[in-house]
């Protein structure tokens, strides 16, 4: 019992076999649900497989129907005493069961594309991983500076931030036909779709973490000399690293958000393409596996340059405690 008050007690830490657990279980909890959905037959299960026609002509092995409509195609073929139809009940199409979905995890890495000019999941994950990183780079290149001006100077806040405020609620796929007007149908607009997207959050959100850095260190720096042309570089700069590395993780997450929306765009590679794809042949366990491949490489990302932080700022006490 006095365990389960420390899980449960506001603003206490976990201890970090707690955290381990809940980590597990964070995942465990969903897969368990997704099998007795799967694989429980009298758990949901709308409709049946079928599996011998009998007398019913229009009834082929392999089919799926709604239960109530076979159920009524059964009870006709029994009252004219001819051969049942039999079947096993079945959940829809677009949702697979779990070992469909494990075995798409190899089988979409080997199974040729449905058409000619169709790529393999490894070419689309690629360009999907480079439309990404070069948007994100764009974004930060622009975005980094001018956020950490606009937290430190309070003209540069009143000259950027009314805009940007404006321009942040703006749908970044409102701006695809333009993009396309101006770069074309190829890799430019989904790029573009992306640093629209996170550039002006981006902004907002590292002007702020600049704001919050302790002004005591501020006011100690030019007691001890250091010119107003200094502040920026040895103060500023040093005091948010941590803050803005952090930042950058969770903006990186958001650019991803963006990816299948911007990947529509004349989409003819990438992810979403391959996605499309699939689905336009009903192969939705490779879907569900490209989906998941996409949370994959994300929450991967997000723990390689966990790590990475930790080795950079060993003294953020925020970073270590939260990770």
């Amino acid at each position: 019992m006095q365990r389960r008050r420390t899980w449960f007690q506001v603003g206490r830490p976990l201890s970090p076999r707690a955290r381990l657990v809940c980590a597990v279980l964070s995942f465990v909890l969903p897969a368990v649900l997704w099998c007795v959905v799967s694989y429980v037959p009298f758990v949901w299960h709308p409709q049946v497989l079928v599996t011998q026609p009998g007398s019913v002509n229009y009834l082929e092995p392999g089919m799926r129907m709604d239960k109530a409509a076979f159920l009524s195609a059964a009870g006709e073929a029994r009252d004219q005493r001819k051969a049942v139809p039999q079947g096993v009940p079945a959940n829809p199409i677009y949702l697979p069961s779990p070992d469909q979905v494990a075995s798409a995890f190899y089988t979409a890495f080997t199974t040729a594309p449905e058409s000619r000019d169709g790529q393999w999941l490894h070419q689309s994950l690629w360009h999907s991983i480079q439309i990404i990183f070069w948007g994100f780079v764009i974004s930060s290149a622009i975005g980094v500076p001018l956020g950490i001006l606009c937290g430190a100077y309070g003209a540069f806040s009143r000259l950027n931030e009314p805009f940007i405020e404006f321009f942040r609620y703006l749908p970044a796929p409102a701006f695809g036909a333009l993009a396309v007007a101006i770069l074309g149908i190829y890799d430019g607009p989904k790029i573009a779709i992306i640093v629209i997207g996170t550039f002006f959050q981006q902004v907002l959100i590292i002007a702020n973490t600049t704001r919050k850095l302790d002004a005591t260190l501020v006011e100690a720096a030019l007691t001890l000399g250091t010119r107003n042309s200094q502040l920026l570089r040895r103060v500023v700069l040093p005091g948010i690293l941590p803050d803005l590395y952090r930042d950058q993780r969770i903006l990186l997450g958001w650019a991803w958000t963006y990816l299948i929306v911007a990947e529509l765009i004349g989409a003819t590679s990438g992810i979403t393409w391959f996605i499309t794809q699939q689905a336009r042949y009903q192969h939705f366990a490779n879907v569900y596996a490209a989906i998941m491949m996409i949370g994959i490489i994300g929450v991967g990302t997000d723990m390689v340059l966990a790590l990475v932080g930790r080795r950079l700022f060993p003294w953020d006490r925020a970073l270590v405690k939260n990770e």
